[in-house]
């Protein structure tokens, strides 16, 4: 829906109450679910308000609980009217939801009485999904920071400018108990949109720790001074252990950022050594 930003908005003549408070961005999500909503893409799951007497989806005819049991909220559905009323939280929720239970019609007949429209009988989540996001997450990045809802449908902080490829490089190992899932796990709770500043502090030291697990394997193919200086920025900056003489006095969310991409690259870069090395 959105293809780039055009003039006024480029130029940074909108005023301030029009620019993405949440409250707009409620407004724009909403135009984007009801035309993802038109065009089909929650008939599976939903069902259809056909004008012969609404056709349940695979949820079944009441939606609202089916909200309540996944997000432990109520009074979320019907969405179109419900959505103004939201918090943050139950806006990230429901989008979350949603993303899950978007898919795009592939086959289908069109009822014509009363233009009711195309009644889809095959789906693809997956293009479905796709498709939700390519909507969504335009809208998404210009609020506040930035968000955008990943491939595996969580709500996410965008990547620090130019370290998008970082985040989503796959890691040259397959060991998920003690480096992949260890790893995928500190990216999700870093960016996630609930991240506290303690929160990215675990994350920090979730990466130390398999920077930890690999220590063995580095050595002789990184200087020594090198190597233990990987560790010392953990233990010096309060991340891994507490003490009077650790240094606490510093800007935690700008050097935690710092930190949690330089031993994510710092990773990638040791696995290839290693790897290099066999």
């Amino acid at each position: 829906m959105i293809k780039r930003k055009y003039y006024s908005l480029r130029t940074g003549k909108i005023p301030n109450e029009q620019m993405l408070t949440f409250e707009v961005l409620k407004k724009l999500i909403l135009i984007a679910y009801r035309k993802l909503d038109q065009d089909g893409y929650f008939q599976k799951y939903f069902g259809i308000d056909c004008v012969d007497g609404y056709l349940p989806g695979e949820l079944g005819e009441d939606i609202e609980s089916v909200l309540y049991i996944n997000l432990r909220k109520e009074n979320l559905f019907p969405i179109g009217k419900k959505l103004s009323d939201y918090t943050e939280d139950d806006l990230f929720d429901v989008l979350e939801f949603l993303h899950d239970h978007c898919s795009k019609g592939t086959e289908g007949e069109y009822h014509n009485w009363n233009n009711c429209g195309v009644h889809y009988v095959k789906f693809d989540d997956q293009e479905g999904q796709k498709d939700f996001r390519k909507e969504i997450n335009p809208i998404l990045s210009e609020y506040q920071g930035g968000y955008e809802i990943s491939e595996h449908g969580e709500i996410l902080v965008l990547a620090d400018m130019g370290l998008a490829t970082l985040l989503e490089a796959d890691l040259p190992v397959k060991d998920p108990a003690n480096i992949n899932d260890k790893v995928e796990a500190a990216i999700i709770k870093f960016r996630s949109h609930r991240s506290t500043i303690t929160n990215r502090r675990e994350a920090i030291r979730d990466l130390a720790d398999v920077l930890e697990f690999l220590r063995p394997q580095i050595k002789g193919k990184i200087v020594n001074q090198d190597e233990n200086d990987l560790f010392n920025i953990a233990n010096n900056f309060g991340i891994r252990h507490h003490n009077q003489n650790q240094k606490t006095g510093y800007d935690k969310p700008i050097w935690y950022s710092w930190i949690f991409y330089f031993y994510l690259a710092t990773i990638h870069a040791v696995l290839r050594l290693i790897d290099k090395a066999k």
